[in-house]
């Protein structure tokens, strides 16, 4: 229903009745409609945009007082007003009006006084709806304001603000932001219900100021990111709150908006907030990223007779430095090769693992063997790094004969692929941190032409299975070694980590030739 006079529904068997009702609401300025059964009212009603029902209480079929309790149940916002030449006592009257009708006028009516009611239960129910529109669209902001905070990555925030607000304002909607690097998405939907598509869009070049403003009368030519068929014009909420940032843009029908409540920038308002807190946390999580790989080796030894190739794959929704590290470096004629993870996400956790990172460095440099290493970086965690856990595998491979010792801290069991055969070298010891004595150092050979690889558990573990699957997972993944080696990593990762991985992931291979 709009603001005009809207649609009366004249229900009355007689047909002069019926037309002296009609005629004096259709002077008034109403359309109308008409039926002469209680059946063929409760037919139309809910099928034709019907705004209000004149409703005669003796109809051949049921009477008014229970086509009105039927319209009521239906339709509980439909206002009803009874007429009648015979039920005219105050019994009827009452019964009417406790059964459901906004009104009841009793013959003879005065045209005066039809109009004059049907306006004021009009207006009544205008407001009402009017309303309840505006609480169920405060309702849904908060829900969209919810889940657009709660997203982990821009353009989850970009989908979520553009299904909520179709939801809210059931019109089509585009949103417009721009990310922390610069690049401006626009997510456009057709309506509630359609699944947004996000892509990239120029940012308009107008100047905005602080705060939020709505823009009436906009051609949807400058918004041809959607196809807005139908809309003549449109309406854009932009709100800005920082004068360092790029503005938020809403584009919508303007049937979308409310008299009297600005929800659309409100909900302008509500994105760009979420929008600058996705920025700054992705910001946050660039540094840290940062900042974890300035942790790690920079670059790889050139061992003759080995390929060695490295994946490093930090937590796409932690904003926090993770704890997982790795090391390859040729010390005299033997290859060191160290990977591990220090439990937790956190700059506390990266600082214990360039701590043990060097750690495993200085005392492998002094000559000790992988168990040796590993006791005493054992002991400095348990004397100066107390409560902290980690776990790591150090092994010594020397490249011309392919001997190895190894020696592991409660890590997973590292993986050797060769011909198709893929084999797990179990070494179980208890994690660093805990006193508890430690096995024998485990050697063996790595056969020419074999591959070995080391890795963290972000790479096998998921929520919806089990460690074993992961590791098979893993088995099968590697049974064919590529010729490149780090496209081998690198499609060891897409095919087992989740799009959106949870925990950091290192991968090490190496391979004798």
């Amino acid at each position: 229903m709009d603001g005009g006079q809207g649609t009366v529904l004249v229900v009355d068997d007689s047909r002069t009745k019926r037309y002296l009702l009609v005629s004096w609401l259709s002077r008034a300025g109403f359309a109308t409609l008409e039926a002469e059964s209680g059946g063929e009212a409760l037919a139309r009603v809910g099928v034709d945009p019907i705004d209000l029902v004149v409703l005669d209480v003796r109809l051949p079929d049921l009477t008014g007082f229970e086509v009105c309790e039927q319209i009521k149940k239906a339709h509980p916002a439909m206002p009803v007003i009874h007429v009648s030449a015979h039920a005219v006592d105050v019994n009827d009257r009452a019964q009417g009006l406790t059964r459901g009708a906004d009104a009841y006028l009793a013959e003879p009516i005065e045209p005066d006084e039809l109009v004059a009611t049907t306006h004021a239960v009009l207006r009544y129910y205008r407001a009402r709806q009017r309303a309840e529109q505006l609480a169920d669209r405060l309702s849904r902001l908060a829900e969209t304001t919810l889940a657009v905070n709660s997203a982990p990555t821009f353009p989850r925030l970009m989908v979520a603000a553009a299904a909520g607000a179709a939801e809210m304002l059931g019109t089509p909607v585009v949103v417009l932001a721009e990310t922390m690097d610069g690049t401006t998405l626009a997510a456009a939907t057709t309506g509630p219900g359609a699944e947004p598509v996000v892509r990239p869009w120029p940012m308009p070049t107008d100047d905005v100021s602080i705060g939020a403003i709505l823009r009436e009368q906009v051609d949807p030519a400058e918004w041809a990111v959607h196809d807005w068929a139908g809309e003549p014009e449109l309406v854009v909420a932009v709100a800005r709150l920082r004068p360092d940032r790029s503005p938020i843009y809403v584009a919508v029908p303007p049937r979308a908006l409310v008299p009297g409540a600005p929800v659309v920038r409100q909900l302008a308002q509500a994105l760009a907030a979420a929008v600058e807190a996705q920025r700054t946390l992705d910001e946050e999580h660039r540094i840290a990223v940062t900042l974890q790989r300035s942790l790690l080796p920079r670059r790889l030894p050139e061992v003759a007779g080995l390929d060695l190739a490295v994946r490093y794959e930090p937590a796409s929704a932690q904003t926090e430095v993770g704890g997982d590290f790795y090391e390859l470096v040729m010390l005299g004629d033997e290859l060191l090769v160290a990977i591990g993870d220090v439990a937790g996400h956190s700059l506390h956790a990266a600082t214990v693992m360039a701590e043990l990172r060097h750690a495993v460095r200085a005392y492998a440099v002094e000559g000790h063997p992988p168990g040796v290493i590993l006791t005493r970086v054992d002991e400095l965690m348990r004397t100066l790094l107390p409560g902290e856990l980690a776990t790591i595998c150090v092994l010594q491979l020397h490249p011309g004969t392919g001997h190895v010792r190894l020696a592991s801290a409660g890590h997973l069991p590292a993986l050797i692929s060769r011909d198709g055969r893929v084999e797990y070298v179990q070494h179980s010891a208890p994690l660093l941190g805990v006193r508890v004595d430690r096995p024998a150092d485990l050697e063996f050979v790595l056969p020419a032409g074999s591959t070995l690889v080391l890795y963290t558990d972000g790479l096998i573990e998921r929520r919806d299975a089990t460690i074993d699957e992961g590791l098979a997972a893993l088995a099968r993944c590697a049974e064919t070694v590529d010729d490149d080696l780090d496209g081998f990593c690198q499609r060891l990762v897409v095919e087992l980590a989740p799009t959106e991985i949870q925990d950091d992931v290192a991968v090490v291979a190496v391979r004798r030739r």
